[in-house]
């Protein structure tokens, strides 16, 4: 099932508008992000565009504020929405570890905060970007020493950060199996080109092998698969051509 996070088309409002293009081009299935439900009538307004295109959210990315801070608002926020998956997406420059202990602790720290959130029912997890891999001046990978200060901690694979950082995806795949439960599928432009996109293709476009990520990540048990772009300059092109490349793979 192919969901679409609805980050990409931030700079594409209104919602609603949003919510119909996507229903209309085929999507199902949505993922949220912090900024659409930072309050009560941002809750209102998102669920009110599910009810009225039919639309699911099985997962949605919180920060890590609204998880710490004020769990029994992000527990309230999912249970609203029907998720299943409460991924914290990623931390600020000046709030990333730099040493092997530093992701350790951090690890420590979202499994604690989703305590809560996994006592509530839900799954949660991390949404890694490209610096997790990207080895400490102690000579620690990051994704690994978070995922070992917290053995709880579910996965959303971001697979283009994942080669970004210069990591083998299907290695990464291998090696946690057990930990993934979501995978964000997007593209990489070929060297040089989209520079307007940040570097970004529409899914199938780009140098990210999906033909074989696709079917490691299904043969695993993954279901819940998040079409997005950073920065697509037309986001119903990015929605409507990445659909269907995916379907096909």
């Amino acid at each position: 099932m192919f969901s679409y996070q609805l980050y990409s088309s931030r700079n594409f409002p209104p919602l609603a508008k949003t919510l119909a293009m996507l229903a209309d081009v085929g999507y199902t299935t949505v993922e949220g992000f912090g900024g659409l439900y930072a309050d009560k009538a941002g809750l209102t307004d998102l669920s009110a565009g599910l009810r009225a295109t039919g639309l699911k959210m099985r997962s949605g990315h919180f920060g890590l504020d609204q998880v710490e801070v004020t769990p029994d608002w992000a527990i309230e926020v999912a249970q609203t929405l029907k998720m299943e998956q409460v991924i914290v997406p990623w931390i600020h420059p000046d709030m990333r570890p730099t040493t092997g202990k530093g992701w350790h602790d951090l690890g420590a720290r979202l499994q604690k905060a989703g305590t809560p959130i996994r006592e509530a029912g839900l799954k949660f997890g991390w949404h890694n970007h490209d610096f997790e891999f990207i080895k400490t001046a102690d000579g620690v990978i990051p994704q690994t020493a978070l995922f070992d200060g917290g053995p709880d901690l579910a996965w959303e694979m971001d697979v283009a950060w994942v080669v970004r950082g210069g990591a083998d995806p299907l290695a990464w795949i291998d090696a946690h199996k057990a930990r993934i439960i979501a995978a964000h599928v997007k593209d990489i432009a070929p060297a040089g080109e989209n520079v307007a996109e940040d570097g970004w293709a529409d899914v199938g476009y780009g140098v990210v092998p999906w033909s074989k990520i696709l079917p490691a990540l299904r043969k695993i048990g993954v279901t819940n698969f998040v079409m997005e772009h950073d920065n697509p300059a037309d986001h119903q092109r990015f929605a409507t051509r990445s659909l269907a490349k995916a379907l096909d793979l």
